[in-house]
């Protein structure tokens, strides 16, 4: 059997956690940040973990993940 090949626009947003899940980065922190406050910002920075519907189509473009 050939190996898989990976997605790796895939690879360069997703990591996998210890447990299996899959983490994404947060939308709306690449411009117009003028206005928005810095509690936001801040929690806009940090991962968030991708949601079980999406999860399968995420492992599937990471096969060794």
């Amino acid at each position: 059997m050939p190996k898989l090949k990976t997605r790796r626009a895939a690879a360069k947003r997703f990591k996998a956690t210890g447990s299996g899940k899959f983490l994404r980065r947060r939308a709306f922190r690449n411009h117009l940040l003028d206005h928005k406050s810095p509690k936001r910002k801040r929690y806009l920075g940090t991962m968030a973990v991708v949601d079980e519907r999406d999860a399968d189509n995420v492992s599937a473009m990471l096969p060794y993940a």
